[in-house]
């Protein structure tokens, strides 16, 4: 087996852990620990490999989450932030808006009747929270799979410690 299979193997297993538990305290040495690499290694790679940081993607599965219960209407935006592993609800309410386009509050009041009768799979592709806010349309997913060639655009994290208190580099897109 090539060591770039083996390597997309390792950050497959990490990526689906974050799917698993994204509720968890997740943090860029755990996962880099689930990877077998270093964590400056598993992030660069990581990013390399599906056009987003580790943070990136672990808070877009927790936004989709939080869409999911909020649409159900039981429980407050607060409670929604606290059951998808967020711990700051400012924190938790700016990454919702970026990524669904308006706040959290706004997204639980709004009728999801249209939803209720799409099968559950779905709904799940029809709300998948987008970069740039809204959903479907030509966005680009964070649903984007691993290619074993290197990437034409990496895209670095501009924003916000991780979690577990560790800072992030900054950075910005480039085209290559």
């Amino acid at each position: 087996m090539s060591a770039d299979i083996d390597e997309l193997r390792r950050l497959r297993r990490a990526r689906d852990r974050m799917d698993r538990e994204y509720e968890q305290p997740l943090d860029v040495p755990a996962l880099a620990r689930t990877a077998l690499m270093s964590p400056a290694h598993f992030s660069r790679r990581f990013r390399q490999a599906y056009s987003e940081t580790p943070y990136s993607y672990l808070m877009t599965r927790r936004i989709e989450r939080a869409k999911a219960l909020l649409r159900r209407g039981d429980l407050s935006v607060t409670d929604v932030c606290f059951a998808v592993g967020c711990t700051s609800l400012g924190s938790f309410s700016t990454r919702f808006t970026e990524l669904v386009g308006e706040t959290p509050s706004r997204y639980r009041a709004r009728n999801h009747d249209e939803l209720r009768v799409v099968p559950a799979c779905q709904t799940m592709v029809l709300t998948r929270p987008r970069r740039g806010g809204g959903q479907g349309g030509a966005e680009e997913s964070s649903f984007g799979e691993a290619s074993v060639s290197a990437p034409d655009r990496v895209v670095t994290a501009a924003r916000g410690p991780l979690p577990g208190g560790r800072g992030r580099a900054r950075g910005r897109a480039r085209q290559g």
